[in-house]
């Protein structure tokens, strides 16, 4: 519940955040629902499934650094939920979560954007979805030995919509890799079953570390791949958003995950929903950075 205390676990330490209309001042806009970030090098990279556009962040988060800008593409917004970098190919990837497909229902795509963001294309992800709105809410790009695999983040539990896809203990992560046009499956990453997320909104693997938030669940999960395998060396450790003064739950609308450095995660929140408590409000629209206790 939105005023119930936050669960047991581990919580992470807020370093420092800003509202993304105080680090993009005189844009003209109102609205910013964040829905994805990357980093690389000092800049913190952020997409919005309101927004066409690209935002490029300096990492101190300073309102108005001159590194600031918002880089605007054409055309309306796709409805853009993560984004990732691909150094193999030196390109960033923004997932769409479902398009509708020639041959019927629904299937994720994924732009490509050069190293200066500008749109280079787009290829359908071969996953045939439930619906328009229960499909991929996360990619991360990661290396297998001299090949490179496109991770989707399913946004529901075993990748179901409804009370089926709100059961926890069944995430799930598609593998795929591009081929004839396309990105190919080949393969699901089952997440532990202890990971007890509503739902799931984001992920990014640094290493053989993976980290993946839920929105709902207001919570970070972070485990550990194999060496060259995609199975997890244990269950992996579940870590809570800081509470408010009062013990209460403040980070209500988490899309966005990015690791830093080992024990630092940059995330970014979309607009607070209406049926969401009014003091969402105080963190919505915003880019966090954390760290991980211990």
């Amino acid at each position: 519940m939105p005023g119930s205390k936050t669960s047991a676990g581990p919580t992470l330490e807020l370093v420092r955040e800003n509202k993304i209309a105080e680090l993009l001042p005189g844009e003209g806009i109102d609205r910013y629902e964040a829905s994805g970030i990357q980093a690389r090098g000092q800049y913190l990279y952020v997409i919005f499934d309101n927004l066409p556009h690209i935002a490029r962040f300096h990492g101190s988060l300073k309102a108005g650094h001159q590194h600031n800008v918002l880089v605007r593409q054409r055309g309306k917004s796709p409805g853009f939920e993560d984004i990732t970098y691909h150094p193999g190919d030196r390109r960033f990837l923004i997932i769409i979560e479902a398009r509708s497909h020639p041959e019927g229902g629904f299937r994720p795509a994924i732009e490509e954007y050069d190293e200066d963001l500008h749109y280079l294309g787009r290829a359908t992800v071969d996953f045939p979805l439930e619906s328009e709105n229960k499909g991929l809410e996360g990619v991360v790009c990661v290396r297998r030995g001299a090949d490179d695999y496109v991770l989707g983040l399913c946004e529901g539990n075993k990748c179901r919509g409804g009370a089926k896809g709100r059961k926890p203990g069944g995430g799930r992560m598609q593998i795929f890799r591009k081929a004839d046009g396309g990105w190919r499956h080949r393969g699901t990453i089952k997440l532990p079953k202890s990971v007890r997320f509503k739902d799931y909104a984001a992920v990014d693997v640094a290493g053989n570390r993976i980290a993946v938030v839920s929105q709902k669940s207001a919570a970070l999960w972070i485990g550990t791949f194999e060496d060259g395998s995609w199975a997890f060396v244990d269950e992996g450790t579940v870590f809570r958003f800081p509470a408010d003064d009062n013990g209460h739950r403040a980070y209500f609308n988490i899309e966005g995950v990015a690791w830093l450095s080992p024990d630092k995660i940059a995330a970014v929140s979309d607009k607070r929903k209406k049926s969401d408590p009014p003091k969402a409000k105080r963190k919505d629209q915003s880019v966090h950075i954390f760290r991980i206790p211990g």
